[in-house]
């Protein structure tokens, strides 16, 4: 799915026009970004979570070369799927995962 589809479906879904839809997405979007970007987490309860991730300096390879490099720290976005999304995605694991904590 694009971007154009997921709001053709928002539009179709609550009666808004494709360009209101397409607003409401771009707030959307640019709220998530600017909070990720400050250090805050931003949480959908069953959806998941957009944080930002410290990644250490490292050592790598040119993988052309075979030459050793130095990969310097980052940050970046990291996404983690909350229960109810990952129950959607994989409900047989989300099966065995329940039936595990009963145990």
């Amino acid at each position: 799915m694009n971007r154009t589809q997921l709001v053709e479906i928002l539009a179709a879904k609550n009666d808004l026009s494709k360009a209101a839809a397409n607003a409401v997405l771009d707030t959307l979007i640019d709220t998530v970004q600017t909070a990720v970007k400050k250090g805050d987490a931003v949480q959908l309860v069953g959806f998941g979570t957009f944080k930002a991730a410290k990644r250490a300096a490292r050592m790598g390879k040119n993988p052309a070369t075979g030459a050793a490099l130095k990969i310097p720290a980052a940050t970046v976005p990291k996404f983690v799927a909350g229960a109810k999304f990952k129950a959607v995605v994989d409900p047989k694991a989300a099966k065995r995962k329940a039936e595990k904590a009963g145990k």
